[in-house]
């Protein structure tokens, strides 16, 4: 039996403000009434939830510490169909006053990638593969 990936949880400290960001900003679905401490996104693959950092501890019975400032230790990747596409969300989320960790740039590995962060300091790469180019 193979290993499958069933879901990436973020432990978040404000959980509203962080629903708000992945909601309004990233662009993905969610119901959620604003109440409890979990919240599961709508999003097909890899579940992706999140949980408030305040009710871990007394979940797993011992002492949990977070990075404070920018995260370095994770990064959610989000894949876009072409390197133009890739300018695109760099400009509209300038526009909405997120402040970028690098512009976009060309990568040696063939990629076209540039990073952000979200509330909680964890990093999140705005790329491509260029996968959906046209071949001229």
């Amino acid at each position: 039996m193979g290993i499958k990936l069933n879901a990436i949880s973020l432990f978040v400290g404000d959980l509203k403000k962080m629903v708000e960001f992945y909601r309004d900003i990233i662009g993905i679905e969610v119901e959620w009434d604003g109440n409890g401490p979990h919240v599961e996104f709508k999003h097909e693959g890899v579940r992706f939830m999140m949980y408030e950092r305040k009710e871990l501890k007394g979940y797993l019975g011992t002492e949990v510490s977070y990075p404070d400032g920018l995260n370095g230790t994770f990064e959610l990747a989000i894949d876009l169909p072409k390197f133009a596409d890739v300018d695109k969300e760099f400009e509209r989320v300038l526009k909405l006053g997120l402040k970028p960790i690098f512009p976009p740039r060309d990568e040696p590995w063939g990629m076209r990638t540039f990073y952000i962060t979200d509330p909680d300091g964890n990093l999140i790469e705005i790329g491509s593969w260029g996968k959906g180019e046209q071949n001229s």
